[in-house]
């Protein structure tokens, strides 16, 4: 009889998705398996811009560093009327999340940095070739049947099982057969891509022209996209011939026959999300979870939401640390946005790819009237027009004051801190991979009861107190707590002193994900923290992962938890 190979966390589709969830348990200590069908990264014209989200995101899993070293930061996008007028162009200029806003790479390079970043944990192993053909679900796990290229079939039971294996999710739609709602878009769309870059144009351009709406920009390494909408009547498979594709390159280059096109590939968008992201132990992240038109760069950055929302969320179920009901938080948090996103790409793909000349006429010269209103443009250039998640539901605490509540579930800042050593880090590198409870100016929990602090050591929660920079001695010693793990660090960029000055809380509580779970005042901070510990954390008899064994990387037949 065929051994059972038990493992905590089983990642189905090793996309940037999967892996990026992946690097982060491998974070968390938890031993994880990812699996994928293909054998090898696939070679396409894929996703191409990463946002500040996505780049948080890296950072938690490490890997922030290794992915900008293929990266072009803090690129505008330009859009064009049918006349070639820039009427409108998007380059942010806050890093409010330690990070640029628009950056641009390309796909298969980034995925090949994250599954490099998985041999770092002997705890997450990575099969290729591999392929999920059956699963079944009980109260306590997965049980889920991989079969390998060479026909061979084993059994893997997991705790829980992540789906991140693509708009075509096998474990969505052959498996657990979830509702895909939403459309599908009637034109097609090429993407062509040449090495030794022809143009001199170091931006992403938006070409609203009724003739062909198109989409050109720069990639790494003298890497050079169009993206070009194809009509009624026109195959795809022909477009990708070498002589349609000169043709539709003719003008915007010259010589186009003389350009080395390396990936052509037809595309077509779509707007659909799953009617749920979880179904019992069983979650969809990704482009199994959501699809979106390109238009706003946002497909990936989605994905890569999920990715950080969910990972902490498993990581801290499998180890003991939250009830295992509040995995369906991850719906309540991921849905709507999601949806959101999908929205406001279809806007832009509505207003932008307008074939009716008079319509498009008509929107060029609105557009042109605008754009030189102070706060039109500002709206426009600074991308405050990207609906930013919010979370008024799942692992937040609401406390009833309006103001307080106001800044729950929202993304908190990261500004550069200087540590009690005298080292300026970016603030999440100094919370490292746990919870946070930080202060401005004070100990919030300085008379806090024992059972109160044991519960947020459970909680794997770090205490920080955050003063002004060269400040007195006698300001440093006010704000000193008289606990020794509690950290002081000093607001070198002024940043925290300007969010806590004008949103009347002495304290947040944040999560891995760095989103703010409750505020408050100095007062209130003793009992919200009872409560929220009493509203996460199980039972003291549930099962945990301390450590994180190496047999998984080394082939064991068994990791039990």
């Amino acid at each position: 009889m065929t051994a059972i190979r038990n493992v905590p966390v089983l990642v189905v589709g090793a996309g940037p998705v999967g892996v990026s969830i992946a690097n982060l348990l491998g974070q968390y200590g938890v031993p994880t398996l990812v699996i994928d069908r293909s054998p090898a990264v696939l070679d396409f014209p894929r996703a191409v811009g990463l946002d500040d989200e996505a780049l948080r995101t890296f950072q938690a899993a490490g890997l922030a560093d290794e992915m900008l070293r293929d990266m072009i930061q803090n690129v505008p996008m330009r859009m064009y009327t049918a006349r070639k007028q820039c009427f409108a162009e998007i380059l942010p200029s806050t890093q409010e999340f330690g990070w640029f806003r628009r950056n641009l790479f390309s796909q298969p390079l980034g995925e090949e940095t994250l599954r490099k970043g998985l041999a770092r944990y002997p705890h997450v192993a990575l099969q290729l070739g591999c392929e999920l053909v059956a699963l079944a679900q009980d109260d306590q796990g997965v049980d889920a049947t991989l079969r390998h290229t060479d026909g061979r079939e084993e059994r893997v039971r997991c705790e829980y099982l992540v789906a991140s294996d693509g708009g075509r999710s096998t474990v969505r739609e052959g498996l657990l057969k979830l509702p895909f709602e939403g459309t599908t878009h009637p034109h097609k769309w090429v993407v062509i891509e040449c090495d030794q870059d022809p143009l001199d144009a170091p931006y992403t351009a938006l070409h609203c022209e009724p003739r062909r709406p198109y989409v050109c920009l720069r990639l790494p390494y003298g890497l050079r996209r169009w993206e070009f909408m194809l009509f009624p009547g026109e195959d795809g498979e022909q477009m990708l011939q070498p002589e349609k594709v000169h043709e539709l390159l003719r003008n915007h280059v010259s010589q186009p026959e003389r350009l080395n096109v390396i990936r052509a590939r037809v595309y077509t968008h779509n707007s659909r999300v799953a009617q749920s992201f979880v179904n019992g132990r069983v979650c969809l992240a990704g482009d199994a979870a959501h699809i979106t038109p390109p238009w706003i760069g946002q497909g990936l950055n989605a994905g890569m939401r999920d990715a950080f929302n969910l990972a902490w969320k498993l990581a801290w179920i499998v180890k003991g640390r939250m009830r295992p009901e509040l995995l369906d938080s991850y719906h309540e948090e991921r849905h709507a946005h999601a949806q959101a996103m999908i929205d406001l790409a279809d806007l832009f793909g509505s207003v932008l790819s307008q074939r009716n000349r008079f319509v498009a006429w008509m929107r060029d010269r609105f557009f042109l009237s605008i754009r030189h209103l102070p706060k039109v443009r500002d709206y426009v250039l600074q991308m405050k027009f990207k609906p930013m998640p919010r979370f008024s539901k799942g692992i937040v605490l609401n406390s009833g004051n309006a103001t307080q509540d106001e800044l729950v579930g929202r993304m908190f800042i990261q500004p550069r801190v200087e540590t009690s050593s005298g080292e300026t880090r970016r603030l999440d590198d100094v919370i490292g991979s746990r919870l946070a409870l930080l202060s401005w100016r004070c100990d919030p929990l300085a008379d806090a009861p024992p059972e109160l602090l044991n519960q947020l050591q459970r909680l794997d929660c770090v205490r920080l107190v955050a003063v002004r920079a060269r400040s007195g001695s006698e300001e440093v010693a006010r704000c000193r707590s008289h606990v020794k793990d509690v950290e002081q660090i000093q607001d070198v960029e002024n940043q925290l002193h300007f969010w806590f000055q004008g949103r009347a809380v002495d304290w947040v509580l944040l999560r891995p994900d760095r989103f703010v779970a409750a505020a408050g005042s100095a007062g209130s901070a003793v009992d919200q923290m009872a409560m929220f510990c009493q509203t996460v954390l199980p039972s003291l008899g549930t099962r945990s992962v301390h450590e994180a064994p190496a047999a998984l990387a080394q082939g064991a037949e068994a990791l039990s938890v």
